[in-house]
């Protein structure tokens, strides 16, 4: 790559971020969440439904959702909130349209995204993707209504990690899923951005027994390995609800949090 080119990156880069900044503004950092997750997950497995249900209800509630903005549990984050406010069973005839191409690799997969956005036009809310031409690809998911995208995945990956203040919640994943945990982990444990935030884990079998992140992180922080963390995990989005906006109370009622 040459000197222009990676200027160029870098000045695109920083554009983006003032962009971003001036953006969330309006909004209070304990009521930004995010939803990590792999970019793997199909659109008709019963965990991207659940991550678009999680993502609806948190959005009525007043969050902006964030995620990575890619394709899989990113894309359910950003269906959930493009759908708040609508019942169950528009949910379920957009799941539907969304089942002809389940994968991000499949023909249609955009088309049925945009099919979707025809049927139920105009969301009453907003939420913020934040991906990468790292992961040259993997389409940007379309039913984010801002999209902040950045060619160094370092900078995006740190900032969206730590724009996160309400929580980040962690469903199944891979490789990128594993880093944003351990980085996110960092950012808590040192206090990095004014606040440490909750880390929820959706599906316990999954955390504690296939991938086993959750039983060493709460045995590190039960012995005083680890600082400042607050975690869950849990099979339901009720328990995940729940458990930021028992840290958003905490927050907005002036208390230290942790």
């Amino acid at each position: 790559m040459s000197i222009k080119d990676s200027l160029a990156q870098v000045l695109h880069d920083h554009s983006i971020t003032e962009n971003l900044n001036a953006f969330l503004l309006p909004y209070s950092g304990h009521r930004i969440v995010a939803i990590m997750g792999g970019h793997a997950l199909s659109r008709t497995d019963k965990m991207y439904r659940q991550v678009a249900v999680l993502s609806r209800s948190l959005t009525t509630m007043g969050y902006l959702m964030l995620s990575g903005g890619g394709p899989g549990a990113m894309e359910a984050t950003h269906l959930g909130a493009w759908m708040a406010g609508r019942p169950d069973e528009e949910m379920d005839e957009a799941l539907q349209i969304l089942s002809a191409a389940p994968l991000f690799n499949d023909k249609g997969w955009l088309e049925t995204a945009f099919e979707v956005m025809e049927r139920f036009p105009s969301p009453k809310y907003d939420s913020l993707g934040i991906p990468t031409w790292h992961y040259g690809h993997e389409l940007a998911t379309p039913f984010a209504t801002y999209i902040a995208k950045y060619f160094a995945n370092s900078i995006r990956e740190e900032g969206l990690l730590a724009l996160a203040k309400g929580g980040i919640i962690y469903s199944p994943g891979s490789a990128g899923t594993m880093q944003e945990i351990f980085q996110d982990l960092a950012q808590n444990h040192y206090v990095s951005y004014e606040m440490s935030s909750p880390m929820i884990f959706l599906d316990k079998r999954y955390w504690t027994e296939e991938r086993p992140v959750y039983p060493l992180l709460k045995d590190m922080s039960d012995s005083g390995k680890l600082n400042n963390i607050l975690l869950t995990v849990t099979d339901t989005n009720e328990e995940a609800i729940e458990y930021i906006r028992t840290f958003t109370r905490t927050r907005e009622q002036g208390q230290e949090g942790v």
